[in-house]
């Protein structure tokens, strides 16, 4: 245990795990997508959708969504700050079963592209949190560290060709989450790295043969 576990983290309040971990959740969202986002639907679970109104719940994953860090005043007017962006934002509540009681479903939308990605995280108590899903593939993504999400083609030789690359970037790899809807077809490798990759490093691996996108997400 630090300090941090003990004072909580630095936010606007009023609720570390319904404010702070609800922002820290939609920025990562929000990198994930890593396109305008024209509208968004938030679907909260358990005392998430109990009390989000109350908590700020909405306004945190929409600050995130903008790109606001949990401590940036901002939050407090996030929804309007959305509209003015012409960021439409839905809400709903759901059922959804066996999920951590502080759940949120976050699909965003953009009109031009068509592009459209739905990410679900949960916030765990002390402003910490897990991304649970990408899209449908499982993940464990808690914002610790720097992150890599590849998406790529299941097919043989692909974790070495990006560890490889990686190790002769001078990246030290922290944790490691593989997950796949089928074999033969996409799979997603989540990366957790001690240092910062940086662009060209990026552009490396999207350049490798059977990757499909790469998204960085820089600590929470």
């Amino acid at each position: 245990m630090n300090v941090f576990d003990i004072i909580g983290p630095v936010m606007v309040g009023p609720s570390s795990s319904h404010t702070a971990g609800a922002a820290r959740i939609g920025r990562i969202a929000g990198k994930l997508f890593g396109a305008k986002i024209d509208t968004v639907l938030l679907q909260f679970f358990g005392s998430f959708a109990d009390t989000y109104k109350g908590h700020g719940t909405d306004r945190a994953i929409v600050g995130g969504l903008l790109g606001f860090a949990p401590d940036d005043a901002r939050i407090k007017n996030s929804l309007e700050l959305a509209k003015e962006a012409g960021l439409r934002v839905e809400i709903e509540k759901v059922e959804l079963r066996d999920s951590h009681p502080n759940t949120a479903v976050i699909t965003m939308r953009n009109a031009a592209s068509g592009q459209s990605l739905s990410v679900a995280g949960s916030s765990i108590g002390g402003g910490n949190i897990v991304i649970t899903r990408i899209g449908d593939l499982a993940v464990e993504i808690k914002g610790e560290y720097h992150t890599l999400a590849i998406l790529h083609r299941d097919v043989s030789g692909m974790v070495a060709k990006v560890t490889s690359l990686l190790a002769q970037n001078g990246i030290n790899l922290a944790r490691m989450f593989l997950s796949r809807s089928r074999r033969g077809g996409e799979a997603l490798m989540i990366i957790e790295t001690d240092e910062k990759p940086g662009q060209a490093t990026i552009q490396n691996l999207v350049e490798l043969d059977g990757i499909l996108n790469v998204r960085y997400i820089e600590p929470v």
